[in-house]
């Protein structure tokens, strides 16, 4: 398909060129190329497999939520260099004619198995291993992390919010302030997987089938001659779903101008739906206008709160009582703001049918294609995982992370719907133990190797240093 961008030069992962007639498939780096064309010059391209994992995690996190594996899958099915690829690629005068001819007709022809969408996982835990030919499996590196590292950062930071927000709504406006259109649509599909409410963005309601929710601007009532005048204007157009934003100048007078639109609308048998507050002490703030509407009748009209909201706000306004029912959240959201990168890398762990490892100092690898196997506690809570080679017989009642999803380059079965990555997500995080899931000096959850797997790896590194015991 020849779609031309919409915006910036996104490109939708499935298959996209875009109006210069480039495919996914060049986002790759050079030197993937390079090897490449070296492996099949040599004569020793031979299969692969790669693991994709998170070395280690960001401040005060002690989990992982998995996202981006879907729009991997999609990326491998149609996975092809253009003639226009092509073309630039020969352009750079460094490349084989021969080399260029394998890669205009290089089709993803591999496996994969990988966890679930909407996973908890946790550091060094493979959550996708890629086999095939290793040329087809290198040059794959650039967007695999790309599309795990930002989608996993972002649905991690998610789950967190929600877990401040103890039950309240959440819904992410933050698109105007994420790093890209792509990352705005990204932010509002995995928020809505880790329980948002809804999003402000038109576009990804549209594309997922999240519910599409928002408010109003200060230039609304900003247009108008009097904040009341603004307030009534949008209860006509609105009477049942209307939420006034009360601060664009006092918010305090902004509650009181909505609350007398709020009884007009219940004299003419409708009602306000809530009043936002997005600036200032949100916590006294609240507070006051709770008492206000309380005592007006309006016990009905909830306050919601917006502005520069995380988890560590949301978590403080309610541990100190604020009567605040939902949240609009934002940029601190869509980029991570606390923790805006994952060490995520993709290594060689098996090549022609042996077990590769790495030594460099801090950045070690496990040799050999895995298995991650989840042990629960008798009240079906996770337990521990153990991290295992992939021919290991499972553990007496353990569950296998990892599973078959795609073979000869051919996905092996639908992807599971937004709706069932949330549900399986929020049936993983009510399972993980309190003590991980807190927002600040979480404890570690139990990661194992097991017998098998720290044998190989003992094994491979005393080969690669003869003599070292």
């Amino acid at each position: 398909m020849n779609m031309a961008a919409q915006s910036g030069g996104a490109m939708s992962p499935r298959g996209a060129v875009d109006s210069s007639g480039h495919s996914l498939a060049i986002f790759t780096a050079l030197y993937e190329l390079t090897m490449s064309q070296a492996w099949w010059q040599s004569g020793n391209a031979h299969d692969a497999t790669f693991s994709l994992f998170i070395r280690r995690f960001p401040p005060n996190r002690s989990y992982f939520v998995l996202a981006g594996v879907h729009d991997i899958l999609d990326y491998l099915t149609d996975f092809r260099f253009t003639d226009e690829d092509i073309a630039y690629l020969g352009s750079l005068g460094r490349f084989d004619g021969g080399f260029l001819e394998y890669l205009a007709d290089l089709r993803f022809t591999g496996s994969v198995r990988a966890m679930r969408e909407g996973e908890i996982f946790f550091a060094d835990e493979p959550v996708m291993e890629i086999s095939g030919p290793v040329i087809e499996c290198q040059i794959l590196e650039n967007y695999v992390i790309n599309r795990v590292s930002l989608q996993t950062m972002l649905a991690t930071k998610a789950a967190r919010v929600m877990h401040a927000a103890r039950g309240r709504p959440v819904t992410y406006y933050g698109s105007r302030r994420a790093p890209g259109v792509d990352a705005a649509g990204q932010m509002a599909r995995v928020g809505f997987m880790t329980g948002f409410a809804g999003t402000g963005n038109v576009l990804a309601a549209a594309q997922h089938g999240i519910p599409p929710m928002g408010t109003m601007a200060h230039s609304f009532v900003g247009s108008f001659p009097t904040e009341l005048d603004a307030f009534r204007a949008f209860a006509r157009s609105f009477p049942d779903a209307s939420t006034f934003l009360i601060d664009t100048y006092d918010p305090i007078e902004g509650a009181r101008n909505a609350i007398t639109v709020a009884l007009e609308m219940k004299e003419a048998g409708h009602r306000l739906g809530a009043v936002r507050l997005d600036s200032g002490d949100l916590l006294n703030l609240s507070r006051r206008v709770r008492a206000m509407l309380d005592g007006a009748g309006l016990e009905d009209v909830d306050i919601v709160a917006s502005g520069e909201l995380d988890e560590f706000v949301i978590d403080s306004l309610l541990r100190d009582g604020a009567p605040i029912a939902g949240f609009g959240v934002g940029t601190r959201i869509g980029s991570s703001a606390d923790a805006p990168w994952t060490d995520s890398v993709y290594k060689l762990v098996e090549y022609a049918g042996e077990p590769v490892l790495k030594l460099s100092v801090g950045k070690e690898t496990l040799p050999g294609r895995k298995q991650i196997y989840r042990h629960e506690d008798k009240n079906n809570g996770y337990a521990r995982d153990v991290i295992a080679m992939a021919d290991e017989p499972p553990p007496d009642g353990a569950a296998s992370l990892l599973e078959d999803v795609m073979q000869d380059g051919q996905v092996l079965r639908n992807h599971p719907t937004l709706d069932e990555s949330r549900d399986l997500f929020q049936r993983g995080f009510a399972a993980l133990p309190e003590d991980v899931r807190t927002l600040t000096g979480a404890a570690t959850y139990p990661v194992e190797i097991s017998s098998a797997l720290a044998e190989l790896q003992t094994r491979m590194t005393e080969a690669a240093h003869p003599g070292a015991r």
